[in-house]
């Protein structure tokens, strides 16, 4: 019984951990930069590809960040994600191996 009671508070605690880390409303999103530019989808594509190297000079400094805050939501979204997937995806560089008999 004190197992059972333990595992589900354990449960509930992780649950509300995970609650706390999921993002929030982006304020930012349609809103122009200083420049007038909201970024879309080829912008979003380009983030994803250089993302690896965008991570790394941003760990180095406060002026880099990895994702475009000003930009135009689901689309810069979507371009972001599949630039990610290009780079970091599994399907492109698998071979399927041949048996030799």
């Amino acid at each position: 019984m004190r197992k059972r009671l333990l595992i589900g508070c354990l449960v509930v605690l992780g649950l509300f951990v995970l609650a706390g880390c999921t993002a929030g409303v982006n304020p930012a999103v349609d809103v122009p930069d200083v420049d007038g530019k909201v970024a879309g989808f080829w912008t979003g594509l380009w983030h994803g590809l250089i993302s690896f190297v965008t991570f790394i000079i941003s760990l180095f400094t406060d002026k880099v960040n990895i994702y475009e805050l000003h930009n135009s939501g689901n689309w810069y979204d979507f371009g972001f994600i599949l630039g990610v997937s290009i780079i970091f995806g599994g399907g492109a560089s698998t071979r399927r191996c041949k048996r030799r008999r």
